[in-house]
């Protein structure tokens, strides 16, 4: 897979120089513009203004003024309209019939704008002529009209509303708002009409039908007369026959008499029972209230009360106390002999309750067959009653109707299911052509199409598109070994893990201050003059700046590449690092591509070194999505140095500056940090590419600085800019050497 990525050729285009070409060609791009805005301006002036006004309907149901809640109770308010009722409105309002009564209203037949074809022109006239045009004046007016008029008119529903609105377009601002207003009033006279002749017609249908419904009740209350008459079956109200009521009577007086009768017989048992017993008949309720018994009580308290007073002055054999008490016993003699006269009376009061008993029974008995044959009569009764109600019910109901509808029979007492609620009025503005808002979008129209020419242009004669070319294969080294570099720094040499690469490769233990660009294949010298002398460099060469300050060089002339070297090491790598983050902080779209062979930005920023990264993608082993990771301690972003192996990866150094390229359009900065690279491998990546080198050089020497700007001045790199760590301003002027 490899051998394909380093032997293709693509070709891709340049967006750069599209737009290019619209900048060069812009005095084009702005006279096809203009024309075109012209164009349509005068084309908009031309045009004949037409003014359009609305009017709008609220559909609702609407009652007489007389209506009563009573009839609203009996079910005769109508339901609202739904959706289907007031889509037939809106085409009720469309129908022909309606509009040309609006045109008979408005004369609209005499106004040459409803009426185009009255005056034909000669070209009309030849083609009608030669039978290529049917002669428009074969029509008669109305429907010429009414084919103008429906293309000049909207009726429509309001959304999630019971409102029409009518629109009307018109060369006369006038005329435009006195149709919809006039369609109006035609459609809600059409409606009343409608209602009033549907009472009418009620009236005309109910008339017969209220005589033919009298004369069934006539017949139907004379049947249930003569029925009641035939079967003795007399009304005594409360709807009752007298056969029921006489029964009613006998069965509460039969009540009453037992009654009577068991009242008698338990007053007579209980005086009888105190004579057999021999107490005192004065302690019954019967005896007590006889007044010969209440005399006769009195006389015996008289005579004992003497015989009390002489027994204390005489003695018990003298004959006034005998004749005393003689009486005394005659007394008592009578009130026993009135006690048996009660009982007597008491007795005859309970047979004569029991006589008058047996005479009810027999009675209620003779009233019991006389009320079961009228029972088996009153279902013939009950029958021929219902049909004289339903016929009498049906009747008032017809009756009830015929009032309503001869009430209803006036224009004014049927209003419309509908009531204008917005008039239309005469309009001010101009509803087409809207002069403005067309060469707006005829200037956007030619602005356009003159770019897109440009374009298609550059397209087709291959100005735009630029090759993407690999670098070719070259011969195989061994990939196997191990090169270890000696530094100067005291750190022992550090062994990476061994991971496949591509299946054929191990990959490369590198010491801290060793660059991916040392592992380039060589390439021919560039014999170019450097355009700034070292002299230059020496004579600028009056101090060093810190992170800092070249951040802010950075976000303030808005770098979008800036190729990092760090001849120190992972000292130099981690300030870069540094200002990655301080330029993320700044809300810029930061990305730093790690090319160390340390991986020092990898460990610093990436969640684990060993993720896939530059390497992988310049072998084919990784896409762009997959090697693009977020930093652990900010915004920024960074593409590590990937597992691949590292000379095969830098076969396709050109495919790097392509990368670059490509990923300074998706952010605002682009930071590669080369490590200790050489000059010659940076220009291999920048491809002789005016860009800002940034030399991290933190405690550097004054000579090791000296010689690095002359070296990189000699290559031809024209901004440099000296970062050493430490607190000192940012550079001046843009484009500046620094040293």
């Amino acid at each position: 897979m490899s051998g394909v990525h380093e032997s293709q050729q693509d070709v891709d285009i340049d967006l750069g120089g599209l737009f290019g070409a619209i900048w060069r060609n812009r005095m084009r791009v702005l006279l096809a513009t203009v024309a075109c805005a012209g164009i349509a301006f005068a084309g908009a002036s031309l045009i004949t203004p037409k003014y359009k006004s609305e009017a709008r309907l609220l559909i609702e149901t609407r009652e007489p003024a007389f209506t009563t809640g009573q009839d609203r109770a009996q079910g005769g308010e109508q339901p609202a309209f739904d959706e289907a009722g007031i889509a037939s409105q809106v085409q009720l309002l469309q129908s022909a019939d309606l509009i040309k009564q609006v045109a008979r209203n408005m004369k609209l037949y005499e106004l040459e704008e409803f009426d185009t074809t009255a005056k034909p022109s000669a070209v009309s006239d030849l083609l009608v002529l030669l039978g290529l045009r049917k002669n428009p004046l074969d029509l008669p007016p109305e429907e010429r009209v009414l084919k103008e008029f429906t293309e000049k008119l909207t009726v429509y529903q309001v959304e999630r509303s019971r409102v029409i609105g009518i629109e009307f377009t018109s060369k006369d601002p006038r005329l435009a708002a006195e149709i919809p207003n006039e369609m109006a009033k035609v459609y809600l006279s059409l409606q009343s009409g409608a209602k009033l002749d549907t009472n009418s017609e009620a009236t005309r249908w109910l008339e017969p039908e209220i005589a033919n419904l009298r004369e069934k009740v006539r017949e139907a209350e004379q049947k249930v007369a003569e029925y009641r008459s035939q079967s003795d079956l007399l009304p005594t109200g409360d709807n009752s026959t007298f056969a029921v009521r006489q029964l009613n009577d006998i069965s509460t007086e039969l009540a009453r008499v037992r009654g009577e009768r068991a009242n008698a017989e338990a007053r007579a048992e209980s005086v009888r029972a105190v004579l057999k017993n021999g107490g005192a008949p004065d302690t019954l309720s019967d005896v007590v209230g006889s007044q010969m018994i209440q005399r006769l009580k009195e006389s015996e308290a008289q005579i004992q009360g003497q015989i009390s007073d002489l027994s204390t002055s005489l003695l018990e054999g003298h004959p006034r106390l005998k004749g005393l008490r003689s009486q005394l016993s005659g007394i008592r003699t009578q009130i026993k002999a009135e006690t048996q006269k009660i009982l007597s009376s008491l007795e005859n009061e309970a047979k004569t309750a029991e006589l008058r008993e047996t005479q009810l029974t027999q009675q209620l008995n003779r009233l019991k067959a006389d009320t079961a044959r009228a029972g088996e009569d009153e279902v013939g009764l009950k029958a021929l009653e219902r049909e004289a109600t339903a016929q009498r019910q049906l009747l008032e109901t017809y009756l009830a109707r015929y009032r309503e509808a001869t009430s209803r029979t006036s224009g004014n007492a049927t209003p419309a299911d509908a009531r204008i609620i917005s008039a239309a009025v005469e309009p001010t503005e101009v509803s087409f052509p809207k002069v403005i808002p067309i060469t707006v979008v005829g200037g956007v129209a030619g602005f356009a199409l003159s770019a897109i020419v440009i374009l298609l242009a550059e397209l087709f004669s291959g100005r735009a598109l630029k090759p993407t070319t690999a670098v070719a294969a070259a011969p195989r080294r061994r990939e196997e070994e191990d090169v270890v570099v000696e530094t100067p720094e005291p750190a022992a040499t550090v062994k990476q893990p061994v991971l496949p690469a591509d299946h054929e490769a191990l990959r490369e233990p590198v010491m801290p201050a060793r660059s991916l660009l040392s592992d380039m294949e060589p390439e021919e010298e560039d014999e170019e003059e450097p355009e700034i002398a070292a002299a230059e460099a020496e004579d600028e060469d009056d101090g060093d700046y810190s992170i800092a300050a070249v951040a802010d060089h950075l976000v303030e002339n808005d770098i979008p590449v800036a190729i990092s070297v760090s001849p120190s090491g992972d000292r130099g790598s981690a300030a870069t690092v540094m200002l990655a983050r301080r330029i993320a902080q700044e809300n810029r779209k930061t990305l730093i591509i790690d090319l160390t062979g340390s991986a020092c930005p990898t460990r610093l920023m990436a969640q684990s070194q060993f993720l896939p990264g530059i390497t992988d993608l310049l072998v084919g082993d990784a896409a762009f999505g997959d090697i693009i990771h977020g930093d652990r301690l900010s915004d920024a972003h960074i593409i590590p140095r990937g597992n691949a192996n590292i000379r095969r990866a830098m076969r396709g150094i050109d495919r790097l500056a392509m990368v670059v390229d490509s990923l300074s359009g998706a952010y605002d900065t682009v930071i590669v940090e080369c490590g200790a690279a050489e000059v010659e491998g940076v220009r291999r990546l920048t491809r002789d590419q005016q860009v800002d080198i940034i030399l991290s050089l933190p405690g550097a020497e004054e000579d090791e600085v000296v010689d690095l700007l002359t070296a990189f001045g000699d290559a031809g790199y024209s901004e440099i800019v000296l970062m050493t760590g430490e607190a000192k301003e940012p550079p001046g002027h843009p484009g500046r050497r620094a040293a």
